[in-house]
Order: C-alpha cells, then sequence, then structure tokens
C-alpha cells in the first residue's frame, strides 16, 4: 500500500513538474517563430560576417554605435560569444568598441547616439562573454580593458553629460545643453542596460531621463522630437521609443505610457518613410514588451516584409549604410529568439 502511495505521489509530481516547465517554456519562447525568420536572420548574420573590418567595426572606426548595433544582432540569436561559428567577429567588434573609447572623457564615439548603442551592446555582452580568451595579444596593457570598466567610465561621462543639460535628457554631443527624445531614448536604454547587468547606475540619472520623455509625451500618445508637445512632426518611431524606455523604467503605471503603447498598437499597419530600420527596430521591442498580442501581428507582418526586401548579399539598405540597415532589421526579429537580457519583459 505504502509503494502504491509513494508510485502515486511520484507520477503527481513528475507530471506537474513536467506540466510547469511546459508552461514555462511557453511563456519564455512564445509561440512558434516565423518560418522565414530563420532563413533571414542566417542570411543577414553571414553578410555582417563578411563585411566586417579586420578592425572589429563596420563601417567607420569612429562610429562605435553601429559596431554595438551589429554585435547585438550576433548576440541576439544564441551565436555563442566564446566558441560559436561566429564567436571572433563578436570578440572583434567588442575589442573594437573597447580600444575605441576615450579613456580619459569615457566617450564611446562620434555622438551620443553611438555611445547608447555602444553602451548597450557591451551590457548585452558583459558576462557572456569569457573575457579570458577576449584579447588576441596584439594588443598593449593598456588597451585591455574589462568590460565592467569600458562601462563604468561610459556611465560616468553620461551622467556627467545630463547633469550639464537643463532638460535632464542628452543630445548629439556630451556636452550638448540641449536635448531630444531621440537621442536621450538610445542613451536611457544603455543605461538601463547596464543596471540591468547589476552596474551601478544612480537612480536620479533615469528617473530625470524619463521625466524628459514624459514631459514630451501627449495624451495622444504622440511624443516631441525636442522643445516639448508639438514640436517635430509625427513620428512613430519616437512613440515606439518611449513606449520602450516607460517598460523597461518601470513607468507602466504612468499616463504617458498608456497612452504611447495605445498610439502604437492601433496603428500596426504604419510605414515609416524616414528612418524605417530605426522604426522597425524600436516598434518590434515596445510592442512586445507591452501588448504581445499586437506584437505576434506585427511581427509576422514584419518577418513577411523583411523577407521580400531582403538583398540576394543577405544585406538591407539603410540610411548609415548596410551594416546599420542589415543589423537593425535582424534586430526587429530578433525578440522571436528572446536570447538578450534586455529583451526579457519587464
Amino acid at each position: 500500500m505504502s509503494f502504491q502511495i509513494n508510485l502515486i505521489f511520484l507520477f503527481c509530481l513528475v507530471f506537474v513538474t513536467g506540466l510547469a516547465f511546459a508552461q514555462d517554456s511557453g511563456i519564455r519562447l512564445g509561440n512558434e517563430i516565423p518560418p522565414e525568420v530563420d532563413t533571414i536572420y542566417e542570411r543577414g548574420l553571414t553578410y555582417l560576417s563578411r563585411t566586417q573590418s579586420e578592425d572589429g567595426t563596420w563601417r567607420s572606426r569612429s562610429e562605435h554605435g553601429i559596431t554595438g548595433i551589429c554585435l547585438m544582432a550576433f548576440l541576439a540569436s544564441g551565436e555563442d560569444p566564446n566558441f560559436g561559428a561566429h564567436s571572433q567577429n563578436i570578440k572583434r567588434a567588442i575589442r573594437a568598441i573597447i580600444t575605441g573609447q576615450e579613456k580619459e572623457s569615457g566617450f564611446l564615439p562620434n555622438s551620443m547616439y553611438h555611445h547608447g548603442f555602444a553602451m548597450l551592446a557591451l551590457a548585452e555582452a558583459y558576462g557572456v562573454v569569457d573575457e579570458a580568451t577576449l584579447w588576441d595579444g596584439s594588443e598593449g596593457d593598456k588597451e585591455r580593458q574589462s568590460i565592467a570598466r569600458t562601462l563604468e567610465l561610459a556611465i560616468e561621462l553620461t551622467v556627467k553629460a545630463q547633469q550639464a543639460n537643463r532638460w535632464g535628457g542628452w543630445r548629439y554631443a556630451p556636452n550638448s545643453t540641449d536635448a531630444d527624445t531621440s537621442v536621450t531614448g538610445a542613451v536611457l536604454m544603455g543605461l538601463l542596460a547596464c543596471r540591468n547587468a547589476g552596474l551601478a547606475v544612480p537612480d536620479a540619472v533615469i528617473e530625470s531621463a524619463l521625466t524628459y520623455m514624459q514631459r514630451n509625451t501627449a495624451s495622444s500618445g504622440f511624443v516631441a522630437y525636442s522643445g516639448g508637445i508639438g514640436g517635430g512632426g509625427e513620428s512613430m518611431a519616437r512613440s515606439a521609443v518611449a513606449t520602450l524606455v516607460y517598460a523597461v523604467g518601470h513607468k507602466r503605471e504612468t499616463e504617458e505610457y498608456a497612452s504611447a503603447l495605445g498610439h502604437i498598437s492601433e496603428r500596426l499597419d504604419h510605414k515609416e518613410t524616414a528612418h524605417t530600420h530605426y522604426f522597425y527596430y524600436y516598434m518590434a521591442q515596445a510592442l512586445f514588451q507591452g501588448n504581445p498580442e499586437a506584437w505576434e501581428i506585427w511581427n509576422r507582418r514584419n518577418a513577411a516584409l523583411l523577407s521580400e526586401q531582403q538583398s540576394p548579399d543577405g544585406s538591407f539598405p539603410g540610411s548609415y549604410g548596410e551594416a546599420y540597415g542589415t543589423a537593425m532589421s535582424l534586430l526587429s526579429l530578433a525578440l522571436n529568439y528572446r536570447f538578450l537580457p534586455i529583451y526579457e519583459r519587464f
């Protein structure tokens, strides 16, 4: 009798555990990935792998944000940064960002856009890259700076730049005295990724930047570019940026979040005519964070659209070149894989 009871208990335990695991997998992995996503992604990574410069960058040695975006495209699909097929591409990109930092100031050039995206990329790489294998021996001792130290210096520069800015945001240069919601969104996501990775980021800096975004968000969900509500013309991309930073910055309870999320959720058919890949990138993340059902619909449409747009060599044209267009397009699909920490639902 005791044996039968124990057997029944064991069966129930296995059944419940299995059910819980299945439910957890569904929550974690979501629904089935559209069939074209893997093909698009593989071809895109092949293009980026082939076009990376020997110094680890794409397009320009001084544009570390583009290198960061390309780096994230590799990490976002689950590429092993230590031993995988593209591990050398990943390591070269990380080395390029680290060695390209202005050590005295902490700036990751050549604008605060690049600084923000480079911070985001390094924060996503932090903790998953074996830094003992990061350097290839050709560098000097001063160049072999850790990812953590690079990010600490970048955070210090970001904090100082905000302190000198009366709006509480950021613009193109570290010493800019004006701000805009696009640059502020990019820098803010870099800081939020650093905080998510366990690095020290002052809460006041995050709150000040989020307040700046809120001041520029209208009840309609429109987000101004600069200078307050009503300025800068309509942009769905900016509404998506705002939705994303509110979600990741734990501002879901605010009216501004509800307005921005509602604005983008009601316009899933919207076609952005300027900086389209930038729009794809932010729209995917904003809907994923705020409206999973809308994201499922938009994601299928986006995958079909990108399948038609991809060039035979695997690239996508972009306003800042093919590497940028390709990486941003891939990242708009990367939520299908859920590998980057910043892609977790907050």
